[in-house]
Order: structure tokens, then sequence, then C-alpha cells
């Protein structure tokens, strides 16, 4: 069998069997990237903007209340930025601002009726084909995959310096 060092790890059997893995997760994420892109284009949004939906409408599911101070936290933005985007939400009738009945100082931002339709209608069927392949996995396949993603993210979730 011929081996041959990929990415920057050596070319043992063990490591070459790792390395399909990181492959393939490589290969995942660079899809995931192209569909954002792709949503973004349909929807005329950029990231942020996209973000903020998604947050807002599991804040929603959730009934969580949501600030602008909440938004600024989770992007790592400026409230000036934070703003700015909320302003071209709202103008574009994805999101509403509310008086916050716990600080008069405060608003409190919503995911419209017509943000949830249009993710729904955007990202609904590749949902529901993500969902069939999970619904489809055992529930030691599952408690695997949650383990090995879970590990992943605690290893890039920690900046080396």
């Amino acid at each position: 069998m011929e081996t041959h060092a990929s990415y920057w790890f050596g070319a043992s059997d063990d490591e070459q069997r790792s390395t399909t893995v990181m492959e393939a997760m490589r290969l995942y994420r660079a899809a995931e990237v192209a569909m954002r892109r792709r949503t973004q284009r349909s929807m005329d949004m950029g990231e942020n903007e996209l973000l903020v939906l998604r947050f807002l409408s599991r804040a929603r599911l959730r009934d969580e209340p949501v600030t602008p101070i909440t938004l600024s936290r989770y992007l790592g933005i400026t409230s000036a930025s934070t703003t700015a985007l909320l302003d071209r939400l709202e103008m574009s009738g994805h999101v509403h601002r509310t008086p916050n009945p716990r600080d008069r100082r405060s608003v409190l931002i919503t995911v419209s009726d017509k943000s949830e339709s249009e993710i729904r209608g955007t990202l609904g069927a590749m949902h529901e084909r993500m969902m069939a392949i999970v619904r489809g996995m055992g529930e030691g396949e599952r408690a695997t995959v949650i383990a090995f993603l879970d590990a992943m993210r605690d290893a890039v979730d920690h900046v080396d310096h």
C-alpha cells in the first residue's frame, strides 16, 4: 500500500486513516461555506444579517429576549455596527424593534414572520435532507458523531499563542 503525507500530517497508516476523516470534514466545511454564499445571494444579505436572523429565530423558539447588546456580543461587532445592521434588517422588514418592558432605555429585537418564511423557503429542503440523514442513524452512531463534533469544537475553540 502506497502512503503519502497529506495536510501536514505524517504518512503512517494510522495518520492516513485519521487524515481521511480530516479531509471529509474539510470537504463538508467547504460545501457549507458554498451553501452559505448561495443563501446570502438568494436572500440578498451578508453573513452577519443571516447570523442575526438565525440567532433571533432560535431565541424566538426559546422565548428569550434579545437586545442589541446581546447581538453585538454574539457577532463580536461594535454597537454602531449593530445599529447599522439592525437598521438595514428593519427597513427590509426582517426584524422588529419594540420597547423593552423591563428596561425603558433598551429595545428588544425580534425576527419577523417574513424572515421566518424566507428562511424556511430558502433552507427548508436542505434542512430536511440533513435531518433525513440523522434520522437514519442508530443511537450509537448519533452519540459517536455528537462526541466527535463536541471534541473537534473544543479543539478549535482555543487559540494557541
